[in-house]
């Protein structure tokens, strides 16, 4: 049996995933590859202004979707068998991994640059990017197939209740090997295949934490719980701007630095940063989507049926259209709202495309 709260929050994150995606295209601070060749960047003053706003979201994310990952792995496992389970992982989230990394990406990262007059061949783009095997988006699958095989693999993770205590151990856990993890992998650091290894600790941190919740989390987050991540969520996140503009961080792109690893106060701050809004985070927004996001009707089951799909194909999207926005000679602050309005819309349309087809496929047979 689906549920609705969890499908209807993973569209959220997924639109909301994919609209952040073209704001960076167009921000000096980078972290989309569209922003290596950009033609017009936010104001300073109007980037400043949206890091405050949407910044906090993009240090916990990613972890979400881990943990709901995580929640529903023990139950295909015993469903399928370690076998079939690990065999279908590959299929669904190898095979686009592989797909994007060899062919599709390589391919629009190329049409983005001659796009902005630079002089670039479908070689040069596959194999002079950094890192190597750059996937985009869609490094996400590839570092969810090693953690899925991997616990395939062990001894299944017992399922228990989620206390105060267990959110207050997973947070000290993440933040403090997010922290040492950074030491050597700095954040935004690529590797070979872009796995995001500075990312590590918060995505199989979540994975792990979603898998000991298991799906009881998923039906109903304890109110307790609900109550206490809410208002550490909403105080971390109110106290963000000021502290960034007490410690002299008005420039993102500029002062980012010393937040991104080493042996730095800055870097442990970051990472404490990360490890309580991470957990926090995601526990509420699930108990939020339970208490506020529980109905669904035949749209927003098709929306959820999209998403996957949508999480996919997005990252072409997005190229595509803002290389197609190029010509217009418009400010950064009204081409990445039509950039990712139109991503959004056109990367859940081919969801349905795609799923109501396999649907009726699977229906004939």
């Amino acid at each position: 049996m689906r549920l609705s709260a969890v499908d209807n929050l993973k569209v959220i994150l997924v639109a909301w995933v994919i609209g952040g995606h073209a704001l960076l295209g167009y921000a000096a601070v980078g972290g989309w590859p569209y922003d290596e060749v950009n033609e017009v960047t936010f104001h300073p003053g109007v980037e400043t202004v949206l890091a405050a706003l949407v910044g906090p979201s993009g240090l916990f994310f990613m972890g979400t979707f881990y943990f709901m990952a995580g929640i529903f792995t023990p139950g295909s496992i015993e469903r399928k068998g370690r076998q079939r389970f690990v065999a279908e992982r590959f299929v669904r989230l190898g095979a686009p991994w592989v797909v994007s990394a060899l062919v599709v990406w390589p391919t629009f990262v190329w049409i983005a640059y001659n796009g902005a007059g630079r002089n670039v061949s479908w070689w040069q783009a596959f194999t002079d990017r950094q890192p190597f095997l750059d996937s985009g988006s869609l490094w996400f699958v590839g570092v969810l197939l090693i953690f899925s095989v991997a616990v395939a693999l062990v001894p299944p993770v017992r399922e228990r209740t989620i206390t105060a205590r267990t959110v207050v151990g997973m947070t000290v856990a993440v933040a403090g090997t997010t922290f040492l993890t950074r030491l050597v992998f700095p954040a935004r650091s690529g590797q070979v295949g872009d796995l995001h290894l500075w990312w590590w600790p918060q995505c199989l941190g979540m994975f792990l934490l979603g898998m000991i919740g298991g799906r009881k989390l998923a039906e109903r987050v304890p109110d307790e719980i609900y109550r206490m991540t809410r208002n550490v969520v909403i105080g971390t996140i109110a106290v963000l701007p000021v502290a960034a503009a007490m410690m002299g961080v008005l420039d993102l792109a500029a002062g980012a630095e010393p937040f991104l690893g080493g042996l730095r106060w800055q870097a442990l701050t970051l990472a404490l940063v990360e490890g309580v809004l991470v957990v926090a985070g995601s526990l509420w927004l699930i108990g939020l989507a339970q208490r506020r996001l529980a109905g669904q009707g035949r749209f927003t089951e098709w929306l959820a049926r999209s998403a996957y799909v949508a999480f996919v194909v997005q990252g072409p999207i997005l190229l595509s259209l803002a290389t197609a926005m190029r010509p217009f000679d418009l400010p950064a602050e009204l081409k990445a709202p039509v950039v990712g309005a139109g991503a959004i819309a056109l990367s859940f349309a081919i969801g349905w495309f795609v799923t109501s087809r396999r649907g009726a496929s699977a229906r004939s047979s």
